[in-house]
């Protein structure tokens, strides 16, 4: 739907059909090679047409030439797949094989298995042997077996429970194998001593296959000084901002408030500086001539930008470029939303990264600001929470100056005139124009952002599903991940307005209870809170978590806490060998397997 902006091919799923090879009197083989390839025509068929790129186009699935019986046509479909650009493959079967010799033996690549619940061949009896000899040799893949026994003739028919895991490893997959070869880029270094911004480029690295590029912020006032950015597109920038974006109340005292000239010089730097962070993370051809370095840009899939507190003192923020490129248009319509990480809160930026490559929608960045109880929302209200909040005893306020995409402010309908961030190509301009709307852009307060600038200015008004997360790094133990399913929380006006005063009332302010358990980190919307492991959280729509979870095993990442439920959980099947606990099995085998592309152990 739209030119990847990013160096290099999206990954391909190869699907291998595997067959029994004997043929003889019989023609064992030759009986089954129709049901075989059916089985992977259906597979291929449903990746195409549900999974997408994060520009939008379907995953691109080839299929081997040939059904898979002995190691030369193993050796000939890795072949194919080499040329192809495979970097998932899904082996399918609906019959006994040879495990070792038709099974997927590249180190790299993301494996599947998908085995035929029939009675009439044994396509079970496959899966449970190959599995074993993934195990065996330390290449761990995923298990997909049906719950219904089927017939011979409907190989073709894919069970729902058959095609949930499918989508969720092929969703997972694809976010995995994206990342390869991109890169994070931060341009400044450590925000007001938070962890988050302290880049680790060995986690980077060796756990998602991602370069780590670094530039000072001065960059982008060489870049504002020398004219090194498109004027072209900057005008039209500058033009759609002053028409679609509008300006709130100054809540700053009189005698620090800037002119109006001032103001609008500060709307000029933070267009320019948007256009040019663009430009920084994925290149731009019409740079000006003599700028031939600078159009090739960093290959970024995700940034962050430091801001506090050296250049928020002196220069306009950053919370313009930030929210807006997150969000999923711009002035040239719908695009693809990009991740530009506040505070250069790294860990947090990956993890809006994921959840992106996921879904194809924007993702929010927040401060999980503070816990209010019934208790306490009763006191300075007066108003019982109610519906999900108060299963949950409360909800947490979520609330940043800078990264908050627009689509938050839940404006954007479904056909049945639902709340909904949707993906970013079925963004309409009704929507864009509804976002805008519920949007303003109120000057930065002058006590946090001394060189001034523009927040945005929302509320998320609706109820809609939403799925929180917290990438953290943990010394002795490494990376881990946390996931929170719930909703956000429609408050009415008044009460909104009186809890969003006591804090700063020029921010982004969304309402947010997790799904609760009753038990442990879920007991309550306190307990939640009490457990995360940062100031910060990254946040997307829908309730995702066991896709999370799917992806996180792939890049040998432990969940240390979650609210899905167990039956959703689907990680490789060697995870089953490291204890009966999903939790300690999930720690023991990321442990045990490592990061995907470390090269020294």
């Amino acid at each position: 739907m739209a030119k990847s902006r990013l160096i290099g091919d999206y990954p391909v799923i190869g699907i291998r059909p595997t067959i029994d090879g004997r043929r003889g009197v019989l023609k064992v083989r030759e009986n089954a090679e129709e049901q075989t390839m059916n089985m992977a025509k259906a597979a291929a068929k449903l990746f195409e047409e549900n999974l997408r790129y994060s520009n939008g186009e379907p995953v691109k699935v080839v299929i081997s030439d040939t059904t898979i019986a002995r190691v030369g046509e193993a050796a000939a479909c890795a072949d194919q797949f080499r040329k192809a650009g495979v970097d998932i493959t899904l082996t399918v079967t609906p019959i006994w094989c040879y495990g070792a010799e038709t099974m997927d033996t590249d180190p790299l690549t993301i494996k599947g298995v998908w085995g035929f619940n029939g009675t009439e061949l044994p396509g079970a009896v496959y899966l449970a042997s190959v599995l074993a000899t993934h195990s065996q040799k330390g290449l761990p893949a995923f298990g997909i077996y049906g719950h219904e026994v089927q017939d011979k003739d409907q190989a073709n028919e894919i069970p729902e429970d058959v095609k949930e895991k499918l989508l969720r490893f092929g969703r997972a997959a694809v976010a995995a194998a994206t990342m390869r070869g991109k890169s994070y880029l931060q341009i400044g270094s450590i925000c007001m001593g938070i962890g988050g911004s302290i880049m680790d480029p060995n986690f980077v690295e060796e756990y998602l296959g991602m370069r780590v590029e670094s530039v000072d912020e001065v960059e982008i006032i060489r870049r504002m000084t020398e004219g090194i950015y498109d004027e072209e597109e900057y005008q039209k920038a500058l033009k759609w901002t002053k028409e679609k974006c509008k300006e709130g109340f100054d809540k700053n005292p009189d005698f620090i408030q800037k002119t109006r000239e001032q103001k609008d010089a500060d709307w000029e730097f933070t267009v320019k500086m948007m256009c040019i962070i663009k430009d920084l993370m994925n290149g731009n051809k019409n740079l000006p001539k003599g700028c031939e370095e600078e159009m090739v840009g960093h290959n970024a899939l995700a940034a962050g930008f430091q801001g506090q507190r050296q250049w928020t003192d002196f220069y306009p923020n950053c919370d313009f470029p930030e929210a807006l490129l997150n969000t999923t248009f711009d002035w040239n319509g719908a695009r693809e939303p990009y991740i530009l990480a506040t505070e250069n809160d790294i860990l947090n930026g990956l993890g809006m990264m994921f959840m992106k490559l996921l879904t194809g929608r924007a993702q929010m960045f927040a401060d999980v600001r503070t816990y209010w109880s019934g208790d306490a929302v009763k006191r300075v209200t007066g108003y019982d929470i109610e519906g999900k909040a108060k299963d949950a005893d409360g909800f947490i306020h979520l609330i940043n100056s800078g990264a908050c995409c627009l689509d938050a402010s839940g404006k954007a309908t479904d056909e049945s005139g639902n709340a909904v961030m949707k993906e970013w190509w079925n963004v309409t301009e009704a929507d864009q124009e509804a976002i805008l709307n519920a949007t303003t852009w109120n000057a930065a307060d002058n006590g946090y952002f001394r060189g001034g600038g523009f927040s945005s200015r929302f509320v998320t008004e609706a109820e809609m599903p939403a799925t929180m997360i917290r990438l953290n790094l943990v010394k002795g133990l490494g990376p881990v991940l946390q996931i929170a399913e719930g909703w956000t929380v429609n408050l009415p006006e008044e009460v909104t307005d009186t809890l969003w005063k006591r804090t700063d009332y020029t921010w982004p302010c969304t309402w947010f209870t997790p799904r609760c358990t009753g038990e442990g980190a879920f007991k309550s919307a306190y307990d939640m809170m009490n457990n995360w492991g940062a100031n910060h959280g990254a946040i997307s729509y829908g309730h995702i978590g066991a896709d999370l979870i799917t992806l996180c095993s792939i890049l040998r990442i432990p969940v240390c806490m979650h609210n899905v439920p167990e039956e959703k959980i689907f990680r490789p099947s060697a995870w089953n060998s490291f204890g009966m606990d999903k939790e300690g099995q999930d720690f023991r085998a990321c442990k045990a397997y490592g990061p995907l592309y470390k090269t020294i152990r």
